[in-house]
């Protein structure tokens, strides 16, 4: 098998994090070892339109809705964790550090390599 891509990663990460919870887009690339936020933020920016990737649940470091721009319509980011029982104000998700889920808390580096072979 193609050793999977780096989008292909962000988006296997992203598909792990629990409803109700959130995370970041530096825990993301934390977890990876590789890119940055910035780059997560990219990736997720492809498929914000698509729920079988879960881009709704990742924030900013601050637990902001930075990504909401690339929903249609931006409110679109908030309706999906509000329906996942998430409390977002103003554009900030409340009780963030309660709700965060941290990918190496959770899931094994080398699981989650072994899930591409």
């Amino acid at each position: 098998m193609d050793r999977p891509t780096y989008y292909d990663q962000v988006f296997a990460v992203t598909r792990a994090v629990p409803r109700g919870r959130v995370t970041t887009y530096g825990a993301i690339a934390d977890f990876l070892a590789l890119g940055s936020a910035r780059m997560v933020g990219w990736a997720l920016n492809k498929v914000a339109y698509d729920l079988k990737v879960p881009a709704h649940r990742v924030v900013n470091r601050k637990g902001e809705l930075s990504g909401r721009v690339h929903f249609n319509p931006p409110q679109r980011m908030q309706e999906l964790l509000e329906q996942e029982g998430v409390t977002v104000k103003n554009d900030q998700v409340q009780n963030f550090k309660e709700i965060l889920w941290i990918p190496a808390d959770h899931l094994s580096q080398e699981a989650f390599d072994e899930s591409f072979e």
